[in-house]
């Protein structure tokens, strides 16, 4: 009867540990408008965090391409573009990354922290955290 009820017990743990995770798919909300603007799926590989938008929630902007980006994702179509590129968790908070903003084509430093369950607070920022700004992102089920 112990064995059956540690079973549970770790069932359980593992079920709360798995949704405390960025890992997934989230609704962006723009910080200056309250607008919802896309879904980005976050995804670990090699140990690193990233984000790719994988759907435009503005019509008019589906086809835009990142022509302000630097680098490869210069004239890139935003759908489709990694924007969350080589965070690691750090305790509560996964860091040690960049963010690109598609509207300006600027990439920031970036740390994002779960707020609940189902919502993330994403960070880019200059320098240290202190000079930047948050967003809410939603969950997607």
């Amino acid at each position: 009867m112990k064995l059956k009820t540690l079973y549970i017990f770790i069932f359980f743990i593992s079920q709360i540990s798995f949704s405390q995770t960025i890992l997934g798919k989230w609704k962006t909300i723009d910080d200056e408008t309250g607008k919802e603007k896309s879904i980005v799926d976050i995804f670990e590989k090699q140990g690193k965090v990233y984000g790719k938008i994988i759907e435009i929630l503005e019509a008019e902007n589906r086809h835009r391409k990142c022509e302000k980006c630097e680098g490869e994702d210069k004239n890139k179509q935003i759908l489709g573009l990694i924007i969350i590129k080589g965070l690691k968790k750090s305790g509560d908070v996964y860091d040690g990354g960049k963010i690109t903003d598609p509207k300006n084509g600027k990439s920031y430093n970036c740390k994002i922290s779960m707020e609940g369950k189902d919502k993330i607070i994403v960070r880019g920022y200059i320098g240290i955290s202190l000079f930047g700004r948050s967003q809410t992102w939603i969950r997607q089920k």
